[in-house]
């Protein structure tokens, strides 16, 4: 099938009699530039998303430990992952906040650990990375009470002092909704605790009508929007080195490239061939973690 062709058939299953009356290069290019809705199917469709890669040889040490959290009102874990062969007394840290459905137990299932140790081994400075469990919150204070943001401050923060790491200014990671959670963390507490923060397809929203259509979970209301949209609040970022990146092929891509084309400085990263799943995010990886590792204190 030639990719002419082809481009019909997906047109025509994206939109039905009229699509494929009107399908051919002239509407495969307009749905490719986005006047036309459908390029996050196409792309997916015509496999531009990309491939997962490899999982880094080198090793790093993780551990698991488990609280109740007072400011969530359940159990929840972080997960430490640091380089093998460096004690976790002095390194500084990043916190890696995960995507809606996931865990800290993400860290490993994104092979973050792995990542970390080829890092290290390619030259970047050791540092640990920590796994957060915020629900599906968007890593703010709910309606409800849960409030994962107290819970990193007063409860993660402290207990990863005990265990020797440096948390006095941290670095800041994630994907998706914990992508926007990174940064709503960092506007939070600003550059004297935040050293960097690093970001992969961060959940962004014009508008609570697009949070509510697109997860009606995301924000209590309109208010609860407003109080926590980082996208009205893009200068406050402006002190703390920032890489935000997102795959062009992301429904988040439009809202990401016009919060990056307002940022002075821009932050690095940019937009990459790829769509919102884990292959992008793996790929990216390493570009993240060595941001992170020239930044953190």
């Amino acid at each position: 099938m030639t990719g002419l062709t082809r481009r019909r058939v997906l047109l025509a299953g994206l939109g039905g009699a009229g699509a494929a009356g009107l399908a051919g290069a002239g509407m495969a290019g307009l749905v490719e530039a986005e006047v036309l809705p459908g390029k996050v199917r196409l792309d997916r469709a015509l496999g531009k998303c990309g491939d997962t890669p490899p999982v880094p040889a080198e090793r790093a040490d993780v551990r698991t430990e488990r609280f109740r959290s007072a400011a969530r009102g359940r159990d929840v874990a972080f997960t430490v992952a640091s380089p093998r062969g460096h004690a976790l007394k002095g390194l500084p840290v990043a916190l890696v906040l995960p995507g809606l459905g996931s865990d800290s137990s993400a860290l490993s299932g994104m092979n973050l650990h792995a990542y970390l140790a080829q890092a290290v081994a390619h030259g970047a400075p050791p540092f640990a990375l920590v796994g957060l469990d915020g629900g599906d919150t968007y890593w703010h204070r709910r309606a409800n009470g849960d409030d994962p943001q107290k819970m990193v401050t007063d409860e993660v923060l402290p207990r990863l002092r005990r265990l020797g790491l440096r948390t006095d200014r941290i670095g800041l990671s994630g994907w998706s909704m914990g992508g926007y959670g990174a940064l709503l963390l960092a506007q939070a507490l600003g550059p004297r605790r935040v050293a960097v923060a690093a970001v992969s397809s961060p959940a962004l929203f014009r508008s609570y009508a697009k949070a509510r259509a697109a997860n009606p979970g995301s924000f209590d209301d309109e208010a609860d929007f407003a109080r926590h949209d980082v996208v009205a609040r893009l200068d406050r970022l402006r002190p703390i080195p920032l890489w935000i990146d997102c795959g062009t092929s992301d429904p988040f891509a439009p809202v990401v490239r016009d919060a990056l084309g307002r940022m002075s400085p821009r932050p690095e990263g940019g937009l990459f061939g790829g769509c919102h799943d884990g292959a992008y995010w793996r790929r990216r990886t390493p570009g993240r973690l060595a941001f992170i590792g020239r930044h953190l204190p």
